[in-house]
């Protein structure tokens, strides 16, 4: 088993096999984002490489492997013909294997198209996980996402058309005091658009070698403080149109909102208003991340 550089994988794939089959993020210029800052450059590992390492696999693990995930940051940008053929290959070596899992950003997704995106499924290919961030055109552009939010629409839409699992990533706070309600809104009217079947929430914190860092240094971004948080996550709860799950499965959050849509909504707006009551010195204080 061969890795290379910073290997990173959801929460919700602590139980997966890791493969690396890219090296680093072809995008790379998150302002919010210092896992590749410093290398290494992107890349798509040789395919044989790759099921050198799938074999491997076999012979730590055995052939139980139920679910699989495909590392780097962005795996989806590898050229159709072999993201599936490792995904074909894997399936032949696990039988048991439900799910080959992912990351990827809408930028790259929408590189693919539809038909692609079918043919990976068909490869067996079964849940994206895609750093939306946040619906806000605005807030995209100032953290250099790639994208806008008419193209994770379509984006997320192919991803489940093709009928891939899809699971969005919201950052918390990413648009600062300045754009709160902006953020919450837009991003509520993206995902409605979209219907993923996760929401998954995260709270903004500053890491180091962020381009983000310095402009909250220079006073041009303002960080949410616990409540603020809280408020923009009730803004964003009560304005879904989805029938996805949403989780808060992340160090990040101040509290556990989780719950299927839209019948647990009131549910997870009471654990908000909970904490809402609570004094902030409750909550942890905003600090600077190392990873």
């Amino acid at each position: 088993m061969h890795y290379e550089g910073p290997i990173y994988r959801p929460p919700s794939e602590a139980d997966s096999l890791l493969v690396q089959a890219t090296v680093g993020c072809p995008h790379n210029k998150c302002t919010f984002c210092m896992t590749y800052k410093k290398g290494p450059a992107y890349r798509v590992r040789p395919v044989r490489e790759i099921e050198e390492d799938l074999e491997s696999a076999i012979k730590i693990y055995g052939t139980h492997v139920r679910t699989l995930f495909f590392p780097a940051g962005n795996t989806i940008a590898m050229p159709a013909p072999e993201l599936a053929r490792i995904c074909v290959y894997a399936r032949s070596l696990f039988p048991h294997l439900e799910r080959i899992t992912v990351y990827g950003s809408s930028k790259y997704i929408f590189r693919k198209g539809l038909a692609d995106l079918k043919k990976l499924r068909k490869s067996g290919l079964s849940r994206i996980h895609v750093g939306l961030e946040s619906g806000d055109d605005e807030v995209l552009r100032r953290i250099k996402k790639g994208t806008d939010s008419a193209e994770q629409i379509r984006a997320g839409k192919w991803v489940r058309e093709a009928g891939i699992e899809l699971s969005e990533y919201v950052v918390l706070g990413i648009g600062g005091r300045e754009r709160t309600r902006e953020h919450a809104l837009a991003t509520a009217r993206v995902l409605s658009a979209i219907n993923p079947d996760f929401i998954r929430l995260r709270t903004f914190l500053p890491k180091i070698n962020t381009v983000l860092l310095h402009q909250i240094k220079k006073g041009r971004f303002e960080v949410l403080s616990a409540h603020e948080v809280l408020k923009e996550t009730r803004q964003l709860i009560e304005n879904l149109d989805v029938t996805s799950r949403v989780h808060s499965d992340h160090y990040t959050n101040y509290v556990d909102a989780h719950g299927k849509m839209p019948e647990d909504r009131e549910k997870i707006l009471k654990v908000i208003d909970g904490a809402l009551k609570k004094d902030e010195s409750a909550f942890r204080p905003v600090y600077v991340g190392t990873q």
